[in-house]
């Protein structure tokens, strides 16, 4: 993810390197606040903060965790706490099915209705759930590097990651006999 010399420079006071290291984490940082809080604006704001609290803490990161699972770990203890802060609203916004040519409309109408109930499943998950979901299926953390990520014992991520495909299968029934909610 970062080059280890970059981490150094900056900690060692290198503004331009500081920078550098924001601007290449910043992605990562608002993909996931965004799955985690499912809004656009919530998420904005909490890569904004998960950002500040990385530059004023660069000095505090001790490479005996992954710098990944460090970054990972401030943006979602700010998701959470955004989380528990504000109750969750259903967002109204929706996103525009662009069709592209040569491909089966029906497919994409399908997809769409897909990915909209999988995200609806997800929101309805536990918080501790909905994160453990957020880093092993969508930013592709290991067991390992999500029990860094939030400070969980190894066999708690692994009891909550089970516990919520449970629940993500009992929510998305309706999929398994083939049917769409609509």
């Amino acid at each position: 993810m970062v080059e280890p010399s970059l981490i150094r420079a900056a900690q060692s006071g290198d503004r331009d390197a500081l920078i550098t290291l924001l601007r290449e984490v910043e992605t990562h940082v608002y993909r996931t606040a965004y799955y985690i809080l499912n809004n656009e604006q919530d998420a904005l704001d909490a890569a904004q903060e998960a950002l500040i609290r990385i530059y004023t803490k660069i000095g505090s990161y001790e490479e005996k965790a992954q710098f990944k699972t460090w970054i990972q770990r401030i943006v979602t203890n700010i998701c959470i706490d955004k989380f528990r802060r504000n109750k969750p609203t259903v967002s109204i916004d929706e996103h525009e099915m662009v069709f592209q040519e040569k491909q089966n409309v029906e497919d994409e109408v399908m997809s769409a209705y897909a990915v909209k109930d999988i995200r609806a499943a997800i929101d309805k998950l536990p918080e501790h759930h909905r994160a453990v979901v957020v880093l092993r299926y969508l930013q592709d953390f290991s067991y390992n590097e999500i029990a860094d990520s939030l400070d969980l014992p190894l066999n708690t991520v692994k009891s909550y990651l089970f516990r919520a495909r449970q629940q993500l299968q009992t929510l998305l029934h309706d999929y398994q006999k083939g049917g769409v909610r609509g």
